[in-house]
């Protein structure tokens, strides 16, 4: 981990402006600079970059952060990398942790290994493309189903000839236990228990199928699917698991779509390979899909740090229905008010790549545009298999409907769910809030401000919050990081700017979700063991009483408090250095946003 105190100072001395403006035409509109948003397809400039406190913040999707984040967001390159790129340009080393001689030792060897691995896998996908080239039956199966050379060159599509040991004239040492780890090479049936022997048989994993390369964000191989070129059994076989590849967390074609996620505002997510690059030769390059497995809250989050958009496309028989269920139940926890899913049924005929090849392109494009919205399928999912004419069927709908309505973040979305809910179950609104233990709040909360309006947190080192609020902050997400989710764009870049420890156990807290997802407090706590501020957070989790008990409210709570301290301080500020007419209107405007979290605190405590 590098240093709290390193990345405070490379921020310092680094101009977000300038970083921003290597990949966005800026135009300075006051005291901000202005721009199209990289991150959602805009025709009027939203995107706006603070000089001054060194963020950027998009009015449109919501997308905010530092340097670091934008890096990381625009490039694909992971924190590290991204902090090294920054400190390169602007002449700093980024330090060595200080850490013991065992442990630097012992991630420098899962360094070496994973990069490794990824060589074996990128020399793997050099040789299946070349033998693609050669293949004249794997050629005619892509030229079937519609492909040509190009999409097939943009994707590195290859091809493993069928020979059990091809690969032994690849690697020098088929023997090599790495080829076994990253997927690669198997032992044969019945000797893994004479793994360790030396007249254990190995084989090529893949054999006689077309190869699709897996990618991650920034492009490195990590992984294969591969596919039969007749209707033999299994049709498609992954990578095994490995420490560069898990399925549940990868997406296929991530990689390839970003630039098209961007242009088309949404991700399309479709279950096959052949789905996503027949899509993207049509004209839909916003197409990812899941590697033969259910759609996991991983792959949600991961489609949500490009896009605020995503429908999911099934085919339309009882498999896809199954399929769009567990889909669902992934992306309420996401599913915020800025964000929007929907959920797209072919008919039971097609899917998507079958669809867009007789259909073509306009007519996908229709069954797009008409995609269940999320609060439908939500009462539709609860309401299958019951008969709502009968009181019986109704109470079975309601009691369908609650772990997933209960499952969606506080917001205008589920407040709105509440009374179309109580209505196909034939109750009114206020009973079925009783009877779900008075889960949505009766008084509505004011809005603090209009999307221009929203005044972002400063993010000036030295300013601290009051300690109190702070610590209690971080011990509720630490305890309950699933809830980091449940915070909006404008809390997160509060929390990164509340400075020393407090700030540091923010950004190490995110990397951490966007990594592993929501992780609980052990396995947080086995992480931070080598952190220099896990003191810090120990402290704060073991401030808690025995018998404390924490709910989603405390954290509001909390939250409210931080943005009234932090807003008082802007409001100071302002009125000290108020001298024009915008001036004052500013100070009048973080002044009714002070007074909205005050009425949100009373309304918590009602």
């Amino acid at each position: 981990m590098i240093p709290a105190g390193f990345l405070q100072e490379l921020l310092s001395r680094v101009d977000i402006v300038d970083v921003v403006g290597r990949h966005v035409e800026l135009k300075r509109g006051g005291a901000n600079f202005m721009g199209l948003c990289p991150f959602h397809a805009e025709k009027s400039p939203s995107f706006s970059v603070s000089p001054s406190k060194q963020f950027y913040y998009c009015f449109g999707c919501g997308a905010s952060g530092d340097a670091i984040r934008f890096l990381t967001e625009q490039t694909g390159l992971s924190f590290v990398e991204a902090v090294r790129d920054l400190a390169q340009g602007v002449g700093m080393t980024v330090p060595e942790e200080d850490v013991s001689p065992q442990e630097r030792e012992r991630r420098e060897t899962l360094r070496a290994r994973r990069t490794t691995l990824g060589g074996l896998l990128d020399r793997a996908a050099e040789f299946y493309r070349a033998q693609l080239k050669a293949a004249p039956r794997a050629i005619d199966y892509l030229k079937r189903r519609g492909l040509d050379g190009a999409i097939a060159a943009r994707f590195g599509l290859g091809y493993a000839p069928p020979g059990w040991r091809t690969l032994a004239g690849v690697f020098a040492r088929y023997d090599d236990p790495l080829l076994e780890e990253a997927g690669l090479v198997r032992l044969r049936d019945g000797d893994e228990a004479r793994e360790g022997s030396e007249h254990a048989e190995r084989y090529d994993w893949f054999r006689d199928r077309v190869m699709f390369p897996i990618r991650s964000v920034d492009g490195k191989v990590i992984g294969f699917g591969g596919r039969v070129l007749d209707d033999s059994k299994p049709k498609y076989i992954n990578s095994p698991e490995t420490p560069l590849f898990s399925k549940g967390r990868e997406l296929y074609g991530l990689y390839e779509a970003r630039q098209a996620l961007r242009d088309r505002g949404y991700a399309l997510v479709v279950e096959g390979y052949m789905d996503v690059v027949a899509l993207a030769q049509s004209g839909f390059g916003n197409a990812v899909a899941t590697l033969g497995t259910a759609c996991t809250a991983d792959h949600v989050q991961k489609l949500f740090r490009h896009t605020d958009a995503v429908v999911f496309a099934f085919d339309g028989d009882a498999a896809g229905r199954r399929a769009a269920a567990r889909a669902l139940e992934a992306a309420l926890p996401h599913a915020t008010d800025l964000r929007q899913v929907r959920f797209l049924f072919l008919p039971t005929e097609h899917d998507p790549d079958s669809y867009v090849r007789e259909l073509g392109a306009a007519a996908f494009e229709q069954q797009v545009a008409q995609a269940v919205p999320l609060s439908r399928q939500l009462v539709a999912q609860a309401a299958d298999e019951t008969d709502l004419a009968t009181a019986e069927g109704r109470s079975r709908m309601l009691a369908h409907a609650r772990p997933l309505w209960s499952a969606l973040p506080d917001g205008a979305l589920k407040r709105q769910l509440l009374p179309e809910l109580a209505r196909q179950g034939g109750l009114e609104a206020a009973d079925l809030t009783a009877l779900w233990g008075g889960a949505a709040a009766p008084t509505p909360v004011r809005p603090l401000a209009t999307a221009a309006a929203v005044v972002q947190p400063a993010r000036r080192h030295g300013r601290r919050a009051p300690a109190a609020p702070a610590d209690l902050a971080l011990r509720l997400l630490l305890r309950h990081s699933d809830w980091w989710e449940r915070l909006g764009a404008e809390d997160h870049e509060l929390l990164h700017g509340l400075g020393g420890d407090h700030g540091a156990v923010t950004a190490w807290l995110e990397r951490q979700l966007v990594e592993h997802g929501p992780q609980t407090w052990a396995a947080l706590e086995q992480s931070l063991a080598d952190e220099p501020f896990h003191g810090a957070a120990l402290a704060w989790v073991n401030a808690a009483a025995p018998d404390e008990e924490q709910t989603l409210d405390d954290l509001r709570r909390v939250m409210h408090q931080l943005w009234i301290h932090e807003l008082k301080e802007q409001s100071g500020e302002a009125a000290a250095a108020a001298v024009a007419r915008e001036d004052f209107d500013r100070l009048r405007s973080l002044n009714d946003q002070i007074k909205s979290h005050l009425h949100a605190l009373v309304a918590l405590a009602g």
